[in-house]
């Protein structure tokens, strides 16, 4: 904070600065360009007075002219003579002035330049600023302008004017100071006002900062309070999103480790007591100990599936799962699916009605629609009874494929139709394993759809039946 305040001084004081140099500047090119015409026009008129070689004539003009310009004037032969000085000081001094030299011996027609020389009782005028930096205030600003002396195009010498101009730059230095003084009361009022707004500012900032401190410990409750409007407001909204979807990731991991840990585990504690049976029984029937092996089988099998269903959730989370597209049609996968599955629907007793009305070509993987087929044709046929019904449409709407696999099973009660895409979420857990699910079929069937840019959606009557609706780009 000392910093930027420090800058907002500094950074008036120079704009300060700036703009006097800038007034100066601009003063000092007027008044230049006024004295060079002054000169200019006076070394025409005495020209023909010197060229008459009247000495005295030359003085008095000399004299007069100085006296009306407030200055002091000096006519110099082309030697850098003095011939007539307005002081009577100079007369017969050779000038080794750099204006002279620029008009002798450069060949320019006017010149200028200021020079700071001792004052000879004249001072400049004081400053408060002159704290910062030693400055000689008995030298004064003097401005030498001169002009060439041409006689029918003869060169015949210089005329110098020499112009006091300490006075404008005291006026400069009074503004310079009044401006310095405006400027840091002004930068003092930003000061104070900075102060205030910083403290209204920084306490919400701070209330933030200790709710993210919070954040990254793990306390995912953290909130903070909103108050007013604003982007302060704004980001404190913003924050308290952020730390809500946090604490619910939280909690969706956890329960996802849970469930995890917990379908790992069932198998695991079956083959557990089986073995421990066939080990400790040593006269079992072979009958029986046949069985024991068979179920543990199953269950082997059952944990291959739920550890690969598992990879493949984290291959989709990871944004690993990579699509091979190609040109196909999503009747092939419909047939192909209903062809493997038709001896199992036969076994019970089941009709699987099948209507396409278009082959629905796309551009898309075969093998992970294939699986999303399977898998939606598997769950119509495990959960309606036997000699119950299942009926699949495939037709195009627009721009999309819509894929509806219906069957008159039990249905999904109305309080789990927002679940069931969920991991390991199962409406009758016992009745689900029994047929051999992993919770996990349904949210990788969604996550496969959405990565072909579609939706699947779930209707279901209780008592009557489900319906899934598949959507998916075409060509």
């Amino acid at each position: 904070m000392l910093a930027f305040l420090l800058i907002v001084v500094v950074s008036f004081s120079a704009i300060a600065r700036l703009l006097t140099g800038l007034v100066g500047d601009s003063l000092f090119a007027e008044k230049t360009r006024a004295e060079q015409r002054t000169v200019e026009s006076l070394a025409t008129r005495l020209s023909d007075i010197m060229a008459d070689m009247d000495g005295r004539a030359l003085y008095t003009a000399v004299q007069q002219a100085g006296s009306q310009l407030g200055g002091r004037l000096l006519v110099l032969d082309t030697d850098g003579k003095v011939q007539a000085d307005s002081f009577s000081a100079y007369n017969g001094m050779r000038l080794q002035l750099a204006e002279v030299i620029s008009i002798l011996q450069d060949g320019k027609s006017v010149d200028y330049g200021f020079h700071l020389l001792p004052g000879g009782g004249a001072r400049q005028r004081p400053s408060w600023l002159d704290v910062l930096g030693y400055r000689d205030l008995s030298q004064v600003w003097v401005g030498y302008f001169t002009a060439a002396m041409q006689a029918d195009g003869r060169p015949l010498g210089v005329l110098l004017y020499s112009s006091q101009v300490q006075d404008m730059v005291d006026s400069m230095t009074a503004l310079r100071d009044e401006m310095t003084l405006y400027f840091l009361v002004a930068a003092l009022g930003v000061v104070l006002l900075s102060l205030l707004v910083s403290r209204w500012i920084t306490k919400p900032i701070a209330a933030l900062t200790k709710g993210i401190e919070q954040t990254t410990k793990g306390d995912f409750t953290s909130r903070v309070r909103v108050s007013g409007g604003g982007e302060m407001a704004r980001l404190a909204e913003t924050y308290n999103l952020m730390s809500e979807r946090l604490e619910n990731l939280d909690n969706s991991r956890n329960q996802f480790v849970s469930n995890a840990s917990h379908e790992l585990k069932t198998p695991l504690a079956t083959m557990k007591i089986l073995l421990e049976s066939l080990i400790y029984q040593e006269d079992m029937d072979p009958a029986l100990r046949r069985e024991f092996m068979q179920d543990i089988n199953k269950e082997i099998d059952r944990l291959n599936m739920v550890i690969g269903d598992l990879l493949t959730l984290v291959h989709i989370d990871s944004h690993k799962m990579k699509l091979r597209r190609e040109m196909m049609t999503l009747s092939t996968s419909v047939k192909e699916a209903v062809r493997r599955l038709a001896p199992l629907a036969s076994d019970r007793g089941q009709e699987i009605e099948v209507a396409l009305h278009d082959p629905c070509e796309m551009f898309a993987d075969p093998a992970k629609l294939q699986q999303v087929m399977y898998n939606l044709v598997d769950n119509a046929i495990k959960y309606t009874p036997d000699g119950g019904r299942v009926r699949i449409t495939l037709e195009r709407m627009g721009r999309d494929a819509v894929l509806k696999i219906a069957d008159t099973g039990v249905g999904i009660p109305k309080e789990d139709l927002p679940h069931v895409f969920q991991r390991f979420y199962r409406v009758d857990k016992a009745r689900s394993r029994e047929t051999g699910g992993t919770g996990l079929g349904l949210s990788i069937v969604q996550q496969i759809v959405r990565l072909h840019g579609g939706s699947i959606d779930v209707e279901s009557d209780q008592g009557k039946g489900t319906t899934f609706i598949l959507q998916l780009p075409v060509k």
